[in-house]
């Protein structure tokens, strides 16, 4: 626009110039045109290049575009099945590649058995007991059960048609776990198999057959054939009394390096003290030396003790040498052999108080299923001088005569011992039983103690450390921070024990 100066001074006009060009523009052929792109652009997006363009104009895609993405570096084996993928999309008619992102778990060995067996046993004509070891974190996070079956021999099948001589289920089977929660990898199992007829009544011989599942489920577990009868041994007397022994003793573990000598004397000591209807059961775990092994075989001779090989133990990783375990099977192994069975150690001696008899001890226990015996702790490394006689040889005098140093302590918790009637328990421990039919007593220590020589039964020199003069009556020894009394009750026996070995089994030397 501008302005036109031959208007004159007295008026003005405007020119218009020329349109701009696109205002001349046809807009049909435009609109048609972008319509045919839009389309062409939507087909683009729902059909292949190929299929879209001529030949002339094909597209050739990179192979990279099409294959699946690249996972992340991870430094692990590959799992066998995707080593050999293809980069390509599969053909029509042809399995999909793998998913190298759906991981894959492979089991290979195993950290621990679901049941180690021990031993089966019948507990009584309607009963059994199986004792093992069985995975501890299956039975801690886990639910596995049993069952148990009772399979006849086929011959009995054959020729009759009684309810007795047909496979049976148990009507009850139940297990426990009495180690206290000490068990490591392996934790003891018992398991009770309680039947509604009597298995094996005809005497025709047959099976117990036990079912370890790994879960609730039903579906995934092993078969154990636990217990086989021969036919004609099954005996119902052997189940009432009266029994073969008074007295039986199980003896836990015995590992490490053990005097032969402490050995001998608890042995001698203690075969007198139960008298001659007694017997000993000694678990070796290791620790039975040759000379160990020496000590006893005289009285593995004389019928008095029975000494078990257990040192296949050590593959299974228990408490303690499996003492849990050990003492289970021992139970149930003679649970019918004894009147009372008497739990305790190679380094404890049992006493009896103000000249009391066993039998009159245990008659007055008789109400009872189970007691517990208190703890007299000895020095393990004081003796007493001889004030007139400096020079005593002390190295012929045994470890209870010489160790005559009892801690006075009192009002202290401490470890204790038990017997118990074992027809009357289903499983056991180390200082108790948890699992019995009837009550248990504490209140014994005028009844019954024993002394505990800890720390003696691994010396294999002299047991005297240290040499104190005996102190007034009623007067302490202080060691070690410790009062200990004087106390000769055991050492007023020695020579009596001594004439009842050579009696016995005759001289011995180890």
């Amino acid at each position: 626009m501008r302005k036109d100066a031959a208007g004159g001074a007295g008026g003005a006009g405007i020119v218009v110039g020329p349109a701009p060009a696109f205002v001349c523009f046809d807009l049909k052929p435009f609109l048609a045109a972008l319509t045919v792109l839009t389309l062409l652009t939507a087909a683009w997006q729902l059909r292949s290049y190929s299929s879209l363009l001529p030949s002339p104009f094909s597209v050739c895609p990179n192979p990279a575009m099409s294959s699946p993405p690249r996972p992340l570096a991870v430094h692990a084996r590959a799992s066998t099945s995707n080593a050999n993928a293809s980069s390509s999309l599969p053909e029509e008619g042809q399995p999909a590649a793998p998913d190298p992102n759906r991981r894959e778990f492979r089991a290979m060995g195993s950290a621990a058995a679901l049941f180690v067996q021990m031993g089966a046993y019948r507990g009584g004509p309607y009963t059994f007991a199986v004792i093992g070891l069985a995975s501890k974190p299956i039975h801690v996070y886990g639910k596995p059960w049993f069952r148990c079956e009772w399979v006849p021999n086929r011959e009995a099948n054959a020729s009759s048609s009684s309810a007795t001589a047909r496979p049976m289920r148990a009507a009850n089977t139940y297990h426990m776990l009495p180690d206290w929660g000490y068990g490591r990898v392996y934790t003891v199992v018992v398991v009770n198999c309680t039947f509604p007829l009597v298995p094996n009544a005809d005497n025709a011989g047959g099976r117990l057959v036990l079912n370890a599942y790994y879960g609730p489920s039903p579906a995934r577990y092993e078969q154990i054939v636990a217990l086989e009868e021969a036919p004609g041994t099954y005996d119902e007397a052997a189940f009432r009394p009266p029994h073969r022994y008074d007295y039986l003793y199980c003896g836990s573990s015995l590992y490490g390096n053990l005097s032969a000598t402490r050995v001998r004397e608890w042995m001698a000591y203690h075969a007198r003290f139960f008298g001659s209807r007694s017997h000993f059961v000694f678990h070796d775990a290791g620790g039975v030396s040759p000379a160990v092994r020496a000590a006893l075989d005289p009285w593995v001779r004389a019928g008095r003790a029975t000494l078990q090989d257990v040192r296949a133990q050590a593959e299974y990783d228990g408490w303690y040498y499996n003492q849990f375990l050990v003492v289970n099977d021992c139970l149930h192994r003679y649970r019918h052999a004894a009147n009372w069975t008497f739990f305790f150690d190679v380094d404890e001696y049992i006493f009896l108080p103000d000249g009391r008899t066993l039998e009159a001890v245990l008659a007055e226990l008789e109400p009872y299923t189970q007691f517990t015996i208190e703890q007299n702790p000895m020095s393990s490394r004081l003796c007493a001088r001889n004030p007139d006689d400096p020079e005593t040889d002390y190295s012929n005098q045994w470890g209870f005569e010489k160790l005559v140093f009892r801690n006075s302590i009192t009002g202290v918790r401490r470890d204790r011992k038990y017997a118990i009637q074992a027809k009357n328990a289903y499983a056991t421990g180390v200082h108790m039983s948890e699992n019995v039919i009837g009550n248990t007593t504490h209140k014994t220590e005028h009844l019954i103690r024993y002394y505990h020589y800890h720390n003696t039964i691994n010396v294999l020199g002299e047991v005297c450390r240290e040499f104190v003069p005996v102190p007034p009556k009623g007067g302490v020894t202080w060691s070690e921070k410790t009062p200990w009394y004087y106390d000769d009750s055991m050492k007023r026996l020695v020579d009596t024990v001594r004439e009842f070995e050579r009696k016995t089994i005759g001289d011995v030397r180890v």
